[in-house]
């Protein structure tokens, strides 16, 4: 459940911003809302397509591109050492690709995600002394490698550090250090990836004399790639390589790219970041999480297209591979929440397992984060050490709170939005406790659904998605629009692809518009015809036999009369007395249900056979205003303690079943009655 909100609005600014740069009134009143309103800053995002800033700005870059030119005049030999993920995979490939091209002595290297782990480490660095490195280059890592660069140094070799993570207080002795993250560096844009700084590295060897142009020609494929998988900001710098990157990924000169964009399906098709994010980078990071990062890169490399097209289906293959361990992590993870709500009740959501594949362990927890709008984090515990990831909400700096526990960590890192870390198994209780007991002295986020507008039906059409596209591309730092179309009747509901996908009918007024809700079956969807709703929605377009239709996509929906501030609100009240906080006499009669609401709630249950949608729409279909949500939950609770009822809650569907009951049912049998009128009595 999350808090439905409008984007502020300068209405006025936005109809100068109109009136200045003969816009569309809905573009202006988007760049509004996105904080772009002074005319440099407009034209910037709208209309360059070249012009970075200068690489020279970052902290270290002179010293850094004085190391790396010794390096290569004087035959030194190289080593790029990069990363598992696609940010990371791509950084090293336009770094390598560079120096091999101006004839420098270059190898690369990719530490196993299972075996090594993120970063630099002791062993790759022997195994980089044996070769005769004498430079390592960082991509995408080494801001947090103190130790392993103090080693490197001991045995000669000298580090250059490219990296875009957030440093710790101590930083490694290494010849530069170019992160726009240092506090002392002076860039003017920061929030590049890996490869944007990998980019700019290169852009800053060329020189005064080189042409940006032609090196976003040569690279932005690459860079684009690894730009929109790491979910940095698409403003600025990062646009700039999105957008050129964009136009060269689908006529690439890369036979790699080529063969992953065919084998992933997506010939002859419009390449966008949306399809970037969700076919191309999730096979990327597939070679990373199953170990197949070192081909991975090769594959971005060669130029032979037999082997291009191997490691592309390699990747695919895994990729679908991937996809089903994740699902057996979820449905255990599903499992455990249904035996144990708690789980989820608490503020930041911590769940491990024997095993858990740890390549796939941050995906799960952007699954968590998704479904209960809280920060989660997953521990795969097996024999050499429990490995961690984490992913955040907006407004909760998880790598802040994870820091704050590092006592008990034995390495992390991280940004505000998502973090790992190595943790010993007798410690994951006391982190687990810790990490809450840091989030309830801070104010936590209500999650949110943020809309830019809401729009008449009868406004759609078109044109006025291609009056959107103006604003493209989009990504994190500018999401494609979300629109709510508000007070909309439920006319119709169709199945489509097997029942995989639902097409909607919806209507308001004369207005009738169709619209498609992606991966909801009907059993799932717990609206029904007549039903007034609100949705969130996107606009494209479709294009068959060169005629345009509108396509609307049902991001999100919810009951229009539904009283969120309040359901959100006793929700949290609920949780903070089953985690045993301390909640005032005034809530806990708030949670406390007198008979008749118990009956209402037994009443309906029993003329509907049970239920089997979430506790949110059994709250709206009892149409009782006294039974509040937490009350409704202390009721289900209670009729589950009674055998009542059994009820069956995870991460996607909700079973309540009516039990058999024989004689009376006392209500102070319930514990949690009996628990909250000791609160109301006591407090």
């Amino acid at each position: 459940m999350k808090k439905w909100t409008v984007a502020k609005l300068n209405k006025d600014r936005a109809v100068a911003i109109s009136t200045r740069h003969e816009l569309p009134m809905l573009i202006a009143m988007l760049l509004d809302i996105r904080g772009i309103t002074d005319d440099e800053a407009i034209n910037d995002f709208l209309y360059n397509d070249s012009v970075l800033t200068d690489p020279f700005d970052a902290k270290d870059m002179d010293k850094a591109v004085e190391r790396i030119k010794q390096a290569i005049e004087e035959y030194e030999k190289i080593c790029v050492y990069g990363d598992f993920d696609a940010d990371g995979v791509t950084s090293t490939a336009l770094l390598y690709s560079y120096l091999e091209a101006v004839g420098a002595n270059v190898m690369f290297y990719i530490p196993a995600r299972e075996g090594e782990g993120y970063g630099m480490n002791i062993d790759a660095v022997n195994l980089l002394c044996e070769n005769d490195v004498k430079l390592i280059i960082t991509v995408d890592n080494g801001i947090a490698a103190v130790e392993e660069i103090a080693y490197a140094k001991s045995l000669g070799i000298d580090t250059v550090v490219t990296d875009h993570h957030v440093p710790n207080s101590l930083l490694p002795d290494a010849v530069a250090i170019v992160d726009m993250h240092r506090e002392d560096c002076e860039s003017s844009f920061k929030e590049l990836s890996g490869v944007g700084v990998a980019l700019k590295l290169v852009l800053a060897i060329e020189g005064e004399y080189s042409d940006p142009e032609q090196i976003l020609e040569n690279y932005s494929d690459l860079a684009c790639l690894g730009t929109v998988g790491d979910i940095v900001p698409l403003v600025g710098d990062n646009r700039v390589i999105v957008k050129n990157g964009l136009r060269h990924i689908g006529n690439s000169d890369r036979c790699g790219i080529n063969a992953l964009v065919e084998e992933s399906g997506l010939s002859n098709r419009k390449i966008t970041t949306g399809n970037i994010s969700f076919t191309l980078v999730p096979r990327i990071n597939a070679g990373g999480r199953l170990g197949l990062s070192k081909k991975t890169v090769s594959m971005l490399l060669t130029d032979e297209e037999e082997v291009a097209y191997d490691i592309a289906q390699e990747l695919c293959e895994d990729n679908t591979h991937r996809q089903s361990i994740e699902k057996d992590i979820l449905d255990d993870i599903d499992e455990r929440i249904k035996r144990n709500p708690s789980i989820v009740q608490n503020r930041v959501i911590v769940v491990c397992g024997e095993n858990w594949h740890q390549g796939v362990i941050g995906i799960v927890a952007s699954r968590l984060k998704e479904v209960y709008g809280k920060p989660s984090i997953v521990i795969s515990i097996d024999d050499d050490g429990c490995r961690a990831s984490g992913r955040s909400v907006k407004g909760f700096s998880l790598c802040d709170a994870v820091f704050a526990c590092s006592d008990l960590l034995t390495q992390f890192g991280g940004h505000p939005m998502a973090v790992g870390f190595g943790i010993l198994k007798e410690n994951i209780d006391g982190f687990t406790k810790a990490i809450n007991d840091y989030a309830s002295e801070v104010e936590m986020p209500v999650p949110e659904l943020e809309l830019d507008c809401k729009l008449n039906p009868a406004q759609l059409s078109v044109a006025l998605v291609d009056q959107l596209s103006l604003l493209e591309p989009y990504g994190a730092g500018n999401p494609t629009p979300l629109f709510g179309l508000y007070n909309m009747e439920l006319v119709d509901i169709h199945e489509v692809g097997g029942g995989k996908h639902l097409k909607l009918s919806l209507c308001r007024g004369e207005s009738v518009i169709t619209a498609m809700r992606f991966s909801t079956t009907r059993e799932s969807f717990p609206y029904s015809k007549g039903d007034i709703v609100d949705c969130a929605v996107t606009l494209d377009k479709n294009i068959y036999n060169n005629i345009e239709s509108l396509s609307v996509v049902v991001r999100d929906i919810r009951f229009t009369d539904i009283d969120e501030e309040a359901l959100l609100s006793s929700k949290e009240d609920f949780e903070a007395f089953c985690r045993g906080e301390a909640i005032t006499k005034e809530q806990s009669l708030e949670l406390l249900p007198s008979r008749e609401e118990f009956a209402i709630v037994y009443r309906f249950l029993r003329a509907e056979s049970g239920f089997s949608h979430s506790v949110e729409t059994l709250h709206y279909r009892l149409k009782s205003k006294a039974v509040s949500y937490g009350k409704l939950r202390v009721i289900l609770e209670s009729m589950s303690e009674l055998s009542l009822i059994e009820i069956y809650e995870g991460m996607y569907d909700t079973i309540i079943k009516l039990c058999e009951v024989q004689g009376k049912v006392n209500l102070d049998d319930s514990l949690i009655i009996s628990k909250l009128k000791e609160v109301s009595e006591n407090a």
